[in-house]
């Protein structure tokens, strides 16, 4: 039994296919099978179900597979001891950031740590919450970047901050003339909200609490993107609220219709997430670093903020 073995096992686990998992794997598909078989063959248990469509670990795999994972999980912290004694940040980090986050923050982050880490190789992808979780305990992800707290053990959270929340109003809007608002205001608002998956809709929902959302007479609009709630408050009226970082990208004539809600400000607690077992710390506190170094300090506070729940 090898650890190249369990990699392969791992891989055709995650993603249900033996195509898909050579692909990720970088070896041919004749040659990932050969070697899963020939571990099947070893300790003579049938670890996939190759008749389903996809591919599933029979009830035993599912066993041996979950036991792979943590197995790989510490044959991998010999290298992160090795990088740690060399003060190196290298290798490969798998990060997954909600799309409210990603496209206000990440740019800049990337650009700083490229630069200042040439032997540093950043995988990035944009998923919801529930992927990140998802992707993180199966080992496709290091890390993730998403709005906490959460609820379950099995993840370790990271505070980096405390992001207010603010509402975009149109000019056709009673709320318009207000100089600030309060979650109270707006439920008597067309409130438009992204779509069922993101975490940002329940915390909107759990702010304004209010049922007229996305629609309009004849319309129901389902959006994963905060221009695109901007865009429908631009032409149809309404409300929205926004992550306070995405004021930066609105014009000047848009940046008139943000209001700030009075005190206490409803703010969503974005955090570095990682499993339980994660390894590659050197590369976490580069990243969180990072992070932090292009936040306003402001927003690196708690205080006298109204943390909103997921």
């Amino acid at each position: 039994m090898t650890l190249v073995q369990l990699e392969y096992i791992v891989a055709v686990d995650t993603y249900r296919s033996f195509v898909t998992a050579a692909d990720k794997c970088f070896v041919t598909q004749p040659t990932l099978s050969m070697q899963v078989q020939k571990l099947e063959e070893l300790i003579n248990v049938k670890i996939f179900d190759r008749s389903k469509q996809p591919v599933s670990p029979t009830e035993i795999g599912a066993q041996i597979i979950a036991q792979a994972r943590i197995i790989l999980q510490e044959s991998g912290k010999i290298k992160e001891l090795i990088s740690s004694q060399q003060q190196d940040v290298l290798g490969e980090l798998r990060i997954g950031v909600i799309p409210t986050v990603a496209p206000y923050l990440l740019p800049e982050v990337i650009s700083a740590m490229l630069e200042k880490y040439p032997d540093l190789k950043l995988l990035i992808w944009e998923y919801t919450t529930e992927d990140i979780i998802h992707h993180l305990k199966t080992g496709v992800l290091d890390c993730g970047i998403l709005a906490t707290p959460l609820t379950d053990s099995n993840i370790t959270e990271l505070p980096l901050y405390y992001e207010n929340f603010v509402s975009y109003i149109s000019k056709s809007s009673k709320l318009y003339k207000k100089k600030a608002v309060d979650a109270d205001d707006l439920n008597d608002e067309n409130i438009w909200l992204l779509n069922e998956g993101h975490c940002m809709r329940n915390q909107v929902l759990n702010i304004c609490r209010s049922t007229k959302n996305n629609r309009l007479q004849g319309l129901e609009y389902n959006t994963g993107s905060v221009e695109t709630l901007v865009r429908m408050v631009d032409l149809n009226g309404g409300a929205t609220l926004l992550p306070e970082l995405a004021i930066a990208e609105l014009s000047a004539k848009q940046t008139g219709k943000i209001r700030y809600f009075k005190s206490p400000e409803p703010v969503r607690e974005i955090s570095l997430v990682t499993h339980k077992n994660f390894i590659k710390k050197r590369m976490l506190n580069a990243l969180k670093e990072e992070i932090l170094d292009i936040i306003p300090k402001a927003m690196k506070q708690r205080k006298k903020k109204d943390v909103v729940g997921i």
